[in-house]
């Protein structure tokens, strides 16, 4: 299964798209920002690689695609 990118690559991309980190509880990471005009939180699990689905489930929460995902990289 592909490995795609990192927690710390994850969070700065959000951050770059207007995320901001309210909490950790254990390894996971949760980020709130505004998406469209719509509150978005994206929980982040604090791991050196990222599997595919949970990545995809990440970009589902944040409401955005991966194309919008990177050009914040």
């Amino acid at each position: 299964m592909p490995k795609l990118y990192s927690s710390r690559e994850t969070i700065n991309s959000l951050r770059r798209a207007g995320f901001e980190i309210i909490s950790q509880s254990g390894s996971h990471i949760k980020m709130r920002g505004v998406v469209d005009g719509k509150p978005q939180t994206a929980i982040i699990p604090n791991h050196r690689e990222l599997a595919m689905g949970t990545f995809k489930s990440i970009l589902k929460q944040a409401n955005l695609t991966k194309s919008e995902f990177e050009e914040h990289l």
